[in-house]
């Protein structure tokens, strides 16, 4: 509920800022856009930025604090002070600041994309076009590929550069599944011989209004969401199979769909204790870590439906009172580089594809990037992508996110 009334005010204000956003910047960096980037890197440097973002990943914490931050230690001086804050917490905290034009921001660098990106941009919250001063960015990346130059179906020019890749799997435990549903109709199988054993967490969780709008894309089609305006009742009506197939599954979920895991991290803990049979994720590679670990059953893989899972890319970005904005822009360039995106890929580090567009690389690179080995339980990066769909734009997820608690929690008895 809170997360709720926090998107709840985050969109309310920001049509209330639309408004005077859309006369004049609330800084002017027009010096700043004029700089070359021997100027930006030269500024950056003995400097601290901060990065603020989701925290809920130890492997991931782990890789900003000891990977990333060592290394624009060593090139530039740089301090990374990383600030785990979910987007929500982060948004209210610009628009409150936006509201008393404070040009003075303590957010140098934001983890953001999706929804959380269109409210911020439309909001004025953030500083603006930076990637085309990358060199990293014309040096490495596709800037023409739909999925950097779109984020949830809306233009991102330039207020934000690529982060990684992500794409929605469902995960099971091989001892305890025979075999894995292909579409919505096998899970509603599995659901109905394996009752209690499968759930998904109550949305507005990332994931789980993932799993979600994957079952919409399933049973109704996904190319009519692209263009789709963000009108409820048509999106209702659009919906309303795969609302009437949540329904039907609800009773033989965990608890008979009388109650939802809060959280992902909640759904993989019951499945590591062996309370469900599956879990899910919108990191691909992330099994084999928790394989290795010791926190998912030996036997865990990955799979996606038949006719492919939605995949996206996260995005980094620089608010619009950053008082570092040389430093953010520094940082983001670095994790740009062919190393610390390779770093990122390996799933002792993180497991998060690359934003690399390989037609850029030297043969050497690609060699690197073809060995990491991804370990046990997880698809393959062809597998992945030749079941790769779209992302809905972002104006549509709350809408089904509201029509999903409406009728799901009370509604669907």
């Amino acid at each position: 509920m809170k997360k709720l009334l926090s998107k709840v005010l985050i969109f309310l204000l920001s049509f209330t800022l639309m408004a005077c956003s859309s006369q004049k910047p609330a800084v002017d960096n027009k010096k700043a856009g004029e700089k070359s980037w021997d100027d930006v890197v030269a500024a950056s440097k003995g400097t601290t930025v901060t990065f603020y973002g989701w925290g809920g990943s130890e492997k991931t914490n782990k890789w900003i604090d000891d990977v990333l931050a060592k290394d624009v230690k060593e090139k530039y001086n740089i301090t990374l002070k990383r600030v785990p804050m979910n987007i929500d917490e982060i948004l209210n905290k610009l628009l409150g600041e936006k509201q008393l034009n404070s040009d003075k921001g303590t957010i140098d660098v934001v983890w953001i994309n999706g929804e959380n990106f269109y409210t911020a941009k439309n909001a004025g919250l953030l500083h603006g076009a930076f990637l085309d001063k990358l060199p990293n960015g014309d040096k490495y990346l596709d800037k023409e590929s739909p999925e950097i130059k779109y984020d949830f179906g809306f233009p991102v020019e330039g207020y934000e550069a690529p982060y990684g890749k992500a794409q929605f799997v469902m995960i099971y435990d091989k001892d305890k599944v025979a075999k894995a549903p292909k579409n919505y109709k096998e899970l509603l199988e599995f659901a109905k011989a394996n009752p209690g054993k499968f759930t998904y967490p109550a949305p507005p969780d990332f994931t789980a209004s993932a799993f979600v709008r994957n079952v919409i894309y399933d049973i109704v089609g996904y190319e009519k969401f692209l263009t789709m305006k963000a009108d409820e009742e048509v999106v209702r009506k659009e919906i309303q199979p795969a609302i009437d197939y949540l329904k039907e599954l609800k009773p033989y979920l965990w608890k008979e769909g009388k109650t939802y895991p809060a959280t992902i991290a909640q759904l993989d803990n019951m499945y590591s204790d062996n309370e469900v049979y599956m879990t899910m994720a919108y990191n691909p590679f992330s099994v084999s870590g928790r394989i290795n670990d010791g926190i998912f059953p030996k036997n865990t893989s990955s799979f996606v439906f038949d006719k492919g899972t939605i995949g996206n890319t996260h995005f980094l970005s620089i608010p619009f009172n950053s008082t570092n904005k040389d430093g953010a822009m520094a940082v983001i360039n670095e994790v740009l580089s062919f190393e610390m995106q390779l770093s990122k890929s390996e799933p002792k580090n993180w497991g998060d594809m690359p934003v690399l567009d390989v037609k850029k690389l030297s043969d050497e690179q690609k060699k690197q990037l073809n060995s990491v080995d991804f370990g046990k339980g997880v698809l393959t990066q062809e597998e992945l992508l030749t079941h790769r769909v779209p992302e809905m734009p972002a104006n549509l997820v709350p809408i089904i996110e509201k029509i999903w608690q409406e009728n799901i929690p009370e509604g669907g008895k």
